[in-house]
């Protein structure tokens, strides 16, 4: 019977998993990815792009090579870089597909906030900006509309793969409208439009966000298809429609709030209608969806109350309210749509 040889390399590869994820969170920041979609750079030409200093910078180009982000013809002075395909598609910021706008929030404020991690364990409080009694990300970001474009933009487009699984994969042909709620830049309702040209939706969101998804919807064509609708849903009763969307709305709040949302959801939906949360649904089991726990510990560290949950927690809850049968649909990767029938 041969021994099974147990080492430390798990261990170790996620404990310093750091190293990694800040060398690509600085190279997204600083946009390498985008300069280099244009054309092959020499490492003396990212120096002087990026305004390095020099020391470090073929370890630093080397390592996203090793890494796989980028490729190179050559050896350090004579090297030229070029993007990997997934980086090149999307981690240049001019490219519909651009997911890094998560990252660079990651790197300007989540990553400090993690380091807090322990202490929002011991307390169950808030470790952002809240816990210095400094303004809430999101407040000041309404207050600035160049900011908020460019967050619901990058937001939108990491989770755009997503909105158009969706679309793609229920069966809208028993209905006739939908509200996506917090709506962002109206994505999720546009992506069900264009897949379902039967389907009238509107996008729900407070009013600063309305120019911005407004204008995204009249560059998409379709303004007959998708109403920008300004409102509080956390105030105001939901826009009636056959189906009702939320796209990572619902991890957001604690419990009781949860509780609260899922009843103007079932208030606002005819009996048959379907109330669709598009998250990184926790598996059941809860030790597979790793990155479903790991966002769960986000939002503890970003929110009051907020966690994230399983399709199990989903189904308890929502049949709770009066929905009568639940389901779960597989979207990509980690995130998966639950959905609950009136």
């Amino acid at each position: 019977m041969t021994e099974k040889h147990v080492t430390p390399s798990k261990i170790m590869q996620v404990g310093m998993g750091y190293w990694a994820s800040k060398i690509l969170l600085v190279a997204v920041n600083m946009k390498l990815f985008t300069y280099l979609t244009k054309q092959e750079m020499s490492g003396e030409d990212i120096k002087t792009r990026m305004g390095l200093n020099g020391r470090g910078l073929y370890d630093f180009l080397d390592t996203l090579v090793a890494l796989g982000f980028l490729k190179r013809r050559g050896l350090k002075e004579t090297a030229l870089y070029s993007n990997a395909e997934d980086t090149n598609l999307f981690l240049d910021k001019n490219k519909p597909g651009y997911v890094g706008g998560m990252l660079e929030m990651s790197n300007n404020r989540l990553y400090a906030f993690w380091n807090n991690l322990e202490e929002g364990l011991k307390t169950g409080l808030p470790q952002n900006e809240a816990k210095t009694g400094g303004k809430p990300f999101f407040e000041d970001l309404y207050n600035n509309e160049e900011k908020l474009s460019e967050f619901l933009k990058a937001m939108g487009g990491m989770q755009m793969g997503n909105f158009m699984s969706f679309a793609n994969k229920f069966d809208f042909s028993g209905y006739s409208t939908l509200c996506d709620i917090g709506g962002a830049g109206g994505y999720l309702a546009a992506q069900v439009a264009m897949n379902n040209v039967h389907m009238k939706c509107i996008s729900f969101d407070l009013p600063p966000i309305s120019p911005i998804a407004t204008e995204n919807i009249n560059t998409m064509g379709l303004s007959g298809k998708v109403v920008i609708q300004s409102g509080d849903f956390t105030k105001e009763d939901f826009p009636k429609a056959d189906v009702i969307t939320m796209g990572n709305i619902l991890h957001y709040w604690g419990l009781q709030d949860k509780k609260a949302l899922i009843k103007k959801a079932y208030d606002a939906l005819p009996q048959g209608g379907a109330f669709v949360v598009i998250e990184n649904i926790i598996d059941n089991n809860r030790k597979e969806n790793a990155y479903g726990l790991m966002m769960s510990l986000n939002v503890l560290i970003e929110t009051p109350e907020g966690f994230n949950f399983s399709a199990t927690d989903f189904d308890g809850w929502v049949k709770e309210t009066g929905f009568t049968q639940t389901s779960v649909m597989s979207l990509t990767e980690s995130t998966s749509a639950v959905i609950a029938i009136k």
